[in-house]
């Protein structure tokens, strides 16, 4: 996992998560305590509201995402950035300025005029965009998208969101985001919930995550909140957001999110990462998802994967032939299986998905209820 410097703020696993706070000068933005015409009320919110309770880095949007309204074109996008450049100007505090657009043009003037990051939400549907933060040496925050300008992070399915995070490529000091939101009139709060269940999966790219889930639908949904309502299901989704691999979150309630995010970097597994002539690091792969994305990323074939991860499963309620049959058959698939006190019904497996799926197939003169439960393993793994 590489580690992105973004104007000095380092970003990556061996760093605490950093926090994104938002400021918007767009009056149409729907969450309205972020929103500011005026620069010097802007710059207070900013050193206060922001900076003051923890942000690392403040985005600052020029119009809003919503699919319902209208996409701005460059040029209006353009006139907004005077106001966003006052800001800058008028803000005490210390901090990295990220700015939100799509435009390679706006991008190139915000980081001409001060600001330091690029937050695209089209990821790189302007194929122009990479090259421009490229040459600022910028870092940039790209979220999965169709390769449309006016359709930003509409993913209608969630294994789409590789295919839009590929698209036009990564700088080195490219940011993933995986887009979480409703973004499209097809993606559901399972969609949603599926790419947090998955979220490791994008540590395969080797950058760094950025997370945007505070009060999302699909958060609220669990618990039957109401946006207003939903801060406490933010938190918990962050500190399980950090623990899984994120390493930004993007958020407008930054004190709190701040404290559920050192919380989730406090409690995550400590790997191996030791640097050297030949660097060791141990990957974050609990999966077979997970090892398929390493496995594709450094050229090898993602099938490989079933063979990369180890599974534990404990089966109780085996009479003394259903435990012959197993450890009698475990060696052929590449299982170890283990049992416990003589006379006991239970038992451990313990071998890779590919190793455990072979076990099915070999073992013999076991009853229908061990081959049940053999099936329940196997499907598990699909």
């Amino acid at each position: 996992m590489r580690t992105v410097d973004a104007a000095g703020l380092k970003i990556g696993d061996d760093h605490p998560p950093r926090i994104m706070g938002v400021l918007n000068v767009s009056n149409e933005s729907p969450y309205k305590p972020s929103v500011f015409n005026d620069p010097s009320e802007a710059a207070a919110y900013v050193d206060t509201e922001l900076i003051g309770e923890g942000a690392d880095i403040v985005d600052i949007g020029l119009e809003s995402a919503n699919k319902r309204l209208d996409v701005l074109s460059a040029e209006e996008e353009l006139e907004r950035l005077d106001t966003a450049l006052s800001v800058l100007d008028h803000v005490s505090g210390d901090a990295v300025f990220s700015i939100e657009t799509r435009y390679h043009e706006v991008a190139e003037a915000a980081l001409e005029r001060g600001f330091d990051m690029v937050n695209d939400i089209c990821g790189f549907a302007d194929p122009e965009m990479p090259r421009v933060c490229e040459a600022f040496d910028a870092a940039v925050a790209k979220m999965a998208s169709p390769p449309d300008l006016t359709r930003p992070g509409a993913i209608e399915d969630v294994d789409d969101i590789y295919d839009g995070l590929e698209h036009n490529g990564f700088t080195d000091k490219t940011i993933v985001d995986p887009a979480f939101g409703g973004w499209s009139e097809a993606k559901t709060l399972e969609d949603d919930r599926e790419t947090f269940d998955r979220l490791r999966e994008f540590r395969g790219y080797g950058h760094p995550i950025l997370v945007s889930i505070n009060r999302k639908n699909f958060l609220r949904d669990v618990a039957g909140r109401s946006t207003e309502d939903a801060l406490p299901v933010s938190l918990a989704a962050t500190s399980m957001a950090v623990e899984r691999g994120a390493h930004i979150v993007r958020t407008h309630d930054v004190k709190e999110t701040r404290d559920a995010a050192l919380i989730g970097h406090e409690f995550k597994r400590r790997r191996v990462r030791e640097p050297g002539d030949v660097s060791v690091e141990e990957l974050d792969v609990t999966t077979t998802g997970d090892a398929a994305r390493h496995l594709d990323r450094v050229g090898s074939d993602p099938d490989l994967a079933a063979e990369s991860v180890t599974r534990v499963f404990e089966l109780e309620g085996l009479d003394t032939d259903d435990r012959d049959a197993l450890a009698a058959a475990a060696p052929d698939a590449g299982v170890v299986s283990t049992g416990r006190d003589v006379g006991s019904t239970g038992a451990l497996l313990i071998g890779t998905p590919a190793a455990l799926g072979r076990l099915e197939a070999v073992v013999t003169d076991g009853s229908g209820a061990l081959e049940a439960a053999l099936e329940t393993i196997t499907r598990t793994m699909d």
